[in-house]
């Protein structure tokens, strides 16, 4: 590459001259020329300060980091036998990781015979969304796969 199009630190265009004077010219201000556009023709190089670009873009990298939510998917396991106090303690706990804005799996298990009892657990699971529809949102409905039955809750 012969020639470049050259972009001085404040953003004004110097214009096509040669690679070797552009060189110079980053040298003479003690800055880097750096290539910003291979694929142009002739390929545009811009003068800057390298090392302060990276640190820049590094630190904004972080704060897109700090920004960013990661959705956690929490589970709670009952079982058809549930008694009615502990079936509240549970719809506590699930309000609470609602309110935190975490999504729910609840899992229903079912042992041996209690599987032909599939309506017990629907009715429960029913009472649940009932109970947390001010904080609740269904995104997965009531499914039986196996042994479980299985929904997600999510946060309003």
């Amino acid at each position: 590459m012969p020639q470049v199009r050259l972009i001085d630190e404040d953003g004004s265009q110097v214009g096509i001259i040669s690679t070797r004077e552009a060189m110079q010219k980053a040298y003479d201000k003690d800055l880097d020329l750096v290539e910003v556009a291979p694929d142009a023709n002739p390929p545009v190089c811009r003068i800057m300060d390298y090392g302060k670009y990276k640190y820049k873009l590094e630190i904004s990298e972080k704060e897109k980091k700090k920004k960013q939510t990661q959705v956690v998917v929490k589970e709670i396991k009952l079982r058809p036998k549930i008694d009615k106090n502990d079936l509240n303690t549970k719809k506590n706990h699930i309000r609470r990781f609602l309110k935190s804005g975490n999504k729910v799996k609840i899992t229903v298990m079912f042992r041996g015979r209690e599987i032909v009892h599939k309506q017990i657990a629907m009715d429960m699971l029913e009472a649940i969304i009932q109970d947390l529809e001010d904080v609740a949102v269904v995104e997965q409905a009531p499914k039986l796969e196996g042994y479980n039955m299985v929904m997600v809750l999510g946060p309003v």
